[in-house]
């Protein structure tokens, strides 16, 4: 190994990967170069590498204890501990430790992190962080079903023109009531990066760590009852009224800018109201909690010309409600209520990125090429430093998670390998020339669990696509649930066919189908071909795309009939698809909401960026008709699906009369 690859893999800098097993890809010099200099390592000159190599040398001699170490409740304490000489002094300060101190090394100390030091009979000291962490996450109880939304296209008819969290709320009640479901799934419903237009993406947001006011139902924050100014609400709400009425009734696009400008007015006239002395001491001990960060981000948002106190007090409202919708899935009967989404990453100029230097400014997140794209992906995406963000102690991860797990019943982790790597692209280059960078997945995975822990929630992990084998076995002994898409599951390492229902995982959430792949009636009449062939997004000739998708489909509709399930017709095909779900192990079954109306169009089209509406469609029916929320409640393809489903989990009877949203 030369000198720059040995000072790349003592940084967690990959000179090598290998996209399949048989395969192995060098990574480009200039990248690995590149990307050492962002992590402040000095790699100019041959000179200048063998001087960093020396000084990790003599870093490593020096040092007693590595940055961060992690001990899982019931386990042996970490080999650094047990390696310290004998006669060497412990002790434990701050989180719930208070002055811990073993007798022995065996004892584990209390569930937290902690902040350690060591001293040895000779007189070395080191200090690290400690993670204590329990063995699994929460499990939960048995099977659950459920539904699975992007939040912005399900509009009711009290929407201002996108679906808020008054009809989150709505459908967990109807979900759970009437159909047994005991969880639904929105996309990330993080804070946006403001501006005209704003990206829409959910999953390129400001900040991670708060939520966007956006998705405030305006007439459920307290004040408005007692807003001396009757008539300009009025006529927001009517401009709200009108902007749900272009998308129901004109065929316009869901427009987060419009319903922005409409509810921001509208949130001003409210936050003129004075609190009552309760609320107002309520506001203050949510401040205070949140700390710096939330001054930062209101700060961060005050440069629209408003107070940053009115953007805390927007952070507030979201909070508040968000943990309502919550309350109304769990009061509806749901085990596990609301499933958050937590995005890989932010923008690069949004909020998050300010305070502390933790992120790489001159890289940016993707992946690399694969089946689905030659080319590999840039995400846009800034990444953590894993030096920078062990050097807290995971501080930042901690926050982040503990935020969004005040209201979430489960947490979603998109692209979850992200606990261990992260595809870095240096600015400039195109997403082939990027290299993987190591994360301390052990350390980042314990955090994740001991937060699931003390907010009593599940956790589940998006990983789909290249997964090393270690990163599915850690998670999986962690009690992290996986991500299994029905298209996917087949035997790759045998004869390629579908995958029997028994040989599923059942540490899962199973699914037909996700927000960036063709809804399921799209899938079955193979018109997500021809749309992919309309935007020019096709590698291959269509006849050959086409006529391999029909067969793709083919084999799963003969496995269905095999099992003896009715797929004549789309709407029983459909039904057939989850009916399967429902014969595999898998903990959780989730249905994709638009397969329940026989929408086609997909929500997101991954390679595309103003030649389709992402993020922008409203819930519709096969037609392309949008649909409100009670017309779903209403519709008897939704209710025939669902109540499927709810049969096929043996989940509880709906009792009467709670069909209605």
């Amino acid at each position: 190994m030369d000198d720059l690859a040995r000072l790349a893999a003592l940084h967690g800098v990959a000179t090598t990967y290998k996209p399949a097993e048989d395969v192995t890809v060098r990574v480009p010099e200039a990248t690995v170069a590149a990307v050492l200099r962002e992590l402040g390592v000095d790699c100019s000159t041959p000179e200048a590498v063998r001087e960093q190599l020396a000084e990790a040398g003599r870093e490593v001699s020096r040092r007693l204890l590595p940055p961060v170490l992690v001990w899982w409740a019931g386990s042996q304490p970490p080999t650094e501990l047990a390696a310290l000489p004998p006669g060497t002094r412990i002790g434990l300060e701050g989180g719930e430790a208070g002055g811990w101190e073993p007798g022995g090394r065996s004892a584990v100390p209390p569930l937290g992190v902690h902040r350690l030091s060591a001293e040895t009979p000779d007189g070395r000291t080191g200090d690290a962080t400690l993670i204590v962490a329990p063995e699994r996450a929460p499990g939960g109880g048995g099977r659950a079903h459920g539904v699975l939304v992007q939040l912005y296209s399900l509009l009711s008819e009290r929407s201002w023109g996108m679906g808020d969290l008054g009809d989150l709320a709505a459908l967990a009640r109807w979900a759970g009531r009437t159909h047994g479901a005991g969880f639904v799934q929105v996309n990330p419903l993080h804070a946006a990066v403001p501006g005209t237009p704003t990206d829409p993406s959910p999953y390129r947001p400001s900040s991670r760590r708060f939520p966007d006011p956006v998705h405030l139902r305006v007439e459920d924050v307290p004040e408005y009852a007692d807003c001396p100014e009757r008539d300009a609400l009025a006529e927001l709400a009517e401009q709200g009224a009108e902007l749900r009425r272009q998308v129901l009734e004109k065929g316009a696009l869901i427009d987060r800018d419009a319903v922005w400008e409409v509810k921001r007015r509208a949130l001003e006239l409210l936050y003129a109201v004075p609190r009552g002395t309760g609320r107002e001491r309520e506001y203050r001990e949510f401040c205070a909690e949140q700390g710096e960060a939330l001054d930062r981000h209101a700060a961060w948002c005050a440069r629209d010309g408003r107070p940053a106190d009115f953007h805390r007090w927007l952070v507030w409202l979201t909070d508040a409600q968000l943990a309502a919708a919550q309350r109304a899935a769990r009061d509806a009967g749901m085990p596990v209520g609301i499933v958050h989404d937590l995005a890989v990453g932010v923008h690069p100029h949004g909020s998050d990125t300010l305070g502390p230097p933790l992120y790489a400014k001159g890289v940016s997140v993707g992946a690399p090429p694969d089946a689905f794209n030659a080319r590999g992906q840039d995400w846009g995406l800034p990444p953590w430093r894993p030096d920078r963000l062990a050097a807290t102690g995971y501080a930042p991860f901690r926050a982040l998670l503990r935020g969004v797990f005040r209201y979430a019943g489960a947490l979603r982790i998109d692209h979850v390998m992200g606990l261990f790597r992260l595809w870095w692209i240096p600015e400039g280059a195109p997403p082939a020339d990027g290299t993987y960078v190591s994360y301390d997945g052990e350390a980042m995975l314990a955090v994740l669990v001991l937060e699931a822990h003390r907010a009593g929630a599940l956790v589940i992990g998006e990983d789909l696509g290249t997964v090393e084998p270690r990163v599915r076995e850690a998670l999986a002994r962690r009690g992290v649930l996986g991500t299994s898409v029905l298209w996917f599951e087949r035997d790759w390492a045998g004869d390629g066919q579908p995958l029997a229902p028994a040989a599923w995982r059942a540490d899962c959430l199973a699914t037909a189908t996700t927000h960036d792949l063709p809804p399921t009636a799209a899938k079955l009449a193979g018109s997500h071909v021809e749309l992919r062939d309309r935007l020019g997004l096709l590698t291959r000739p269509l006849e050959q795309e086409r006529a391999e998708d029909a067969d793709d489909t083919a084999q799963w509709l003969d496995v269905l009939e095999g099992l003896g399930l009715d797929t004549k017709g789309e709407e029983a095909a459909v039904r057939a698809l989850y009916g399967f779900l429902l014969r595999t192990p898998a903990r959780m079954v989730g249905v994709w909401l638009p397969d329940a109306v026989g929408d086609r169009r997909p929500q997101n089209l991954p390679g595309t960026w103003d030649q389709y509406p992402n993020w922008r469609l409203p819930l519709a029916d096969s037609a392309g008709r949008p649909l409100t929320l009670e017309a779903l409640a209403a519709s008897p393809r939704a209710n025939a699906l669902l109540s499927a489903v709810r049969e096929g989990a043996g989940a509880r009877t709906a009792p009467p009369g709670a069909r209605g949203v």
